[in-house]
């Protein structure tokens, strides 16, 4: 039944009560007097809320330049990429509710976003045709893990470079530059994150964000919640007062809420680079090889613009890669 038949039935449903109810005889019922009971919608599943007294951050690893990788190479040959083209398919992790970046597009279902299209020339280049990827839904928490049971052969998902990740998986060069800063309704008074003192801020668990808001704002509540889709329902329904995360993940926020406005200073630097298995330098290298063939035909140009320059400015130079052999 479409949308239209739908009304239709339910008009003549509203129709006949009211004729059953007129030929009762019965007197209507008089009006309700009482004021009725306000409940709060309830918070996202797995949603948690840390409160400020108890809120820490852990120290972030001290290493060399964490964005430094292998150089590229186009021979395309070791075990992990021939195990690849043995299946037939580039097995790939993303989050489909990452707005911009990976999900799902509303007229043809499909998945799009700028890591979507990063992750199709990776099978372009290995492959021989960008639709050979499978997709694996993955958490932001569940990244590593994947990585490391070997259930994606990379993850394309907004995924900061650290020291820390570096003890667990390995990453290409930084494919884009993003910055963690703060996103609040309009006029709500927040400017910054000094603001956020006292106040509730969402972030999603798993994630650079975490620990750098524990750091920096131990005064705020934390709440963490599975996605930042989530992160843009609880600031809807005030049940936060603000979230902070990467500016590029942000900026797809706004994109879907006029009345939310990204603010005040960058706090960081966030690499972006492609995770891929600990050890698995054979495909390292590849994926460096890719990235670097985006940087130079300017394909990076041509997606930065499709995807990103309205919500983040105009297209900025790609990340310079930096080697470490």
């Amino acid at each position: 039944m479409n949308r239209h038949r739908a009304r239709i039935a339910a008009a003549l449903i509203l129709g006949i009560s009211v004729l059953a109810a007129a030929g009762c005889g019965d007197a209507p019922a008089p009006p309700s007097t009482g004021q009725g009971d306000y409940t709060a919608p309830p918070l996202p599943a797995n949603a948690d809320l840390t409160p400020p007294s108890t809120a820490s951050g852990t120290a972030e690893t001290e290493c060399a330049d964490p964005t430094a990788s292998l150089r590229p190479s186009t021979a395309a040959q070791g075990p992990n990429l021939d195990a690849v083209r043995a299946r037939g398919r580039l097995v790939v992790g993303l989050d489909p509710g990452s707005n911009l970046f990976s999900f799902r597009d509303p007229i043809t279902g499909t998945l799009a976003g700028f890591d979507v299209d990063i992750a199709a020339e990776i099978a372009r280049d290995l492959l021989g045709d960008p639709g050979l990827v499978e997709y694996r839904i993955l958490g932001s928490a569940d990244r590593e893990k994947a990585l490391q049971d070997h259930t994606v052969d990379v993850v394309v998902k907004t995924m900061t470079i650290t020291c820390d990740r570096r003890e667990h998986v390995d990453f290409s060069t930084t494919y884009l530059m993003a910055h963690q800063r703060v996103l609040a309704l309009r006029d709500s008074g927040i400017g910054s994150m000094a603001d956020l003192a006292g106040k509730r801020v969402c972030t999603v668990g798993g994630t650079t964000s975490l620990d750098r808001l524990h750091r920096i704002q131990p005064q705020a509540a934390i709440m963490t919640v599975p996605t930042w889709a989530d992160c843009l329902v609880v600031l809807q329904q005030r049940q936060v007062d603000a979230v902070s995360t990467d500016d590029a993940v942000l900026a797809g926020l706004v994109e879907q809420d006029i009345y939310a406005e990204v603010t005040g200073p960058p706090l960081s630097d966030e690499p972006y680079g492609v995770g891929i298995p600990k050890g698995n330098d054979d495909m390292v290298r590849f994926v460096n090889a890719t990235l670097q063939r985006l940087r130079s035909d300017g394909t990076w140009d041509r997606l930065y613009r499709q995807w990103l320059e309205h919500a983040l400015g105009p297209t900025p130079e790609p990340p310079e890669p930096i080697y470490r052999d």
